[in-house]
């Protein structure tokens, strides 16, 4: 016997009033449609589902499970990047993405997919809600919670994760989710949970989503501009049938930082020792060749680290180290003593004072993303930190967010390593000081002490390189 029940005898048409004075007033019911429209799979045996443990889209599954009372064994020692790379595995899900639910009629890929599955092996799921409108809305904002808000998420948090990371994709992928958590925000002012008065699989997927974002990178100062999405997650994770497939949740305390990962340099070629090395019976003397040895000698001995440029230099009467502390330790007086201090110590042949502008300041919308840009920048400037001193400054009251900075540099030029190495560059427009201009002289002044207003507009944030 079929495990589904095909819709072969539909029901015969209502008839309507012939007269045009009356109006038909009806009220679907989503189980009139249910058995035929949404038949129902009668579990006979245990469904399972390949993913890992902490997987949220996993989750939804086994959230969803539980509720409907279905039994969904997840898959033993399933180990990502190795049990999803298995021919089994590729024959269930040729691409080896997860979750995959393997059921008694062939296996089911995609997470919203296989908790709709689920869910609808249970007849009259109240997950699914109760009339045509609610199963409506529950699909509504199922698109939602994938369109809008984990794509979202995943477009700012993955590229500072893996790799990828662009700044205006970053700015793109915040607004786009701050425009959708705003709307979200609206809805949950009056309602407390997406669809009717009980959780419906739309909450099950809307929360499994959020959580990637509420965990990993959605700080309370983020989300504290929608406090209704805030109540509503919280009060979600903290049912006992989330708490028991989540665990504990919390939330995430800072943005992470931009993976600097370079590409793996590749190891020094060794070359391979005759093939005729495995047989012990073969002697040292027929295995050696001299000349062979020699090379392979050189290869390995470490090579003395070549000098960074900058310290061929000729020696310069201004000595960095006693500049920054300089200004560390100067906590009052600021102008009289630190600033007067670098003026006195400041040697225009061995160093170079320089201003930057961020080029694309019209996308600064966001305070604490437009920070973030600015500490990142500054994170990827470690590789300087011997050769520079720098003060950025993030200016405005209200966005865009105007990003410029002063650079202190050994040497004339700004350094070829730092252009080469450090991408953030080529996003702002530099300037060499010129420092027989009173104006840029007194703007250098300004800068390195914080100066507010500064050209006339507050100081949102001020950070320096030391």
């Amino acid at each position: 016997m079929p495990i589904f029940a095909l819709y072969k005898n539909p029901s015969p048409p209502i008839e309507l009033p012939s007269s045009s004075s009356h109006t038909l007033s009806c009220s679907l019911r989503l189980q009139d449609l249910k058995s035929e429209a949404f038949p129902v799979f009668n579990q006979a045996m245990a469904l399972v589902l390949h993913a890992g443990k902490q997987n949220k889209n996993a989750s939804k599954a086994l959230i969803a499970a539980e509720y409907s009372g279905v039994e969904v064994k997840l898959v033993e020692n399933f180990e990502m990047g190795v049990s999803n790379k298995t021919p089994e595995f590729l024959k269930m899900n040729p691409l080896g993405k997860v979750p995959v639910l393997e059921t008694p009629e062939g296996p089911i890929f995609e997470s919203n997919a296989i908790s709709r599955y689920v869910t609808r092996t249970k007849a009259d799921n109240p997950l699914y809600g109760s009339t045509l409108i609610d199963f409506g809305h529950i699909e509504q904002w199922i698109d939602f919670a994938s369109m809008e808000i984990d794509a979202n998420i995943a477009r700012w948090f993955y590229p500072r994760k893996f790799g990828g990371y662009l700044p205006p994709a970053e700015e793109f992928a915040i607004t786009s989710l701050k425009r959708a958590l705003g709307a979200l925000n609206t809805h949950l002012a009056s309602n407390t949970y997406l669809v009717g008065h009980s959780v419906s699989l739309a909450d099950i997927i809307m929360t499994c989503n959020l959580y990637l974002g509420f965990s990993l990178i959605m700080t309370k100062s983020f989300t504290s501009e929608f406090p209704h999405v805030e109540r509503y997650f919280w009060t979600m994770v903290n049912q006992p049938t989330f708490k028991k497939i989540l665990g504990e949740v919390k939330q995430a305390e800072s943005v992470p930082p931009v993976s600097s990962k370079k590409p793996a340099t590749q190891p020094k070629e060794t070359k391979p020792k005759a093939k005729d090395e495995p047989k012990k019976e073969a002697k040292k003397e027929v295995e050696k060749q001299p000349s062979k040895a020699e090379v392979d000698e050189e290869e390995e001995a470490p090579k003395p680290k070549p000098k960074n440029p900058l310290d061929l230099l000729p020696p310069s009467k201004m000595i960095l180290d006693e500049w920054k502390r300089l200004y560390s330790n100067t906590k009052t007086n600021f102008r009289e003593v630190a600033i007067k201090g670098f003026w006195d110590m400041y040697d225009p042949e061995g160093y170079s004072l320089w201003f930057c502008d961020y080029k694309y300041n019209e996308e600064n919308t966001v305070s604490f993303v437009t920070m973030n840009k600015v500490g990142g920048f500054l994170q990827r400037m470690d590789l300087a930190r011997k050769y520079a001193f720098g003060k950025m400054l993030v200016i405005g009251s209200e966005p865009p967010y105007k990003v410029k900075g002063l650079w202190l540099f050994r040497g004339q030029e700004i350094p070829q390593f730092v252009l080469d190495e450090c991408y953030d560059m080529e996003l702002y427009e530099w300037k060499k000081v010129d420092i027989s201009d009173e104006a840029q002289k007194e703007r250098v002044s300004q800068m390195i002490e914080d100066c507010e207003p500064f050209e006339g507009e507050p100081l949102l944030d001020a950070k320096c390189f030391k």
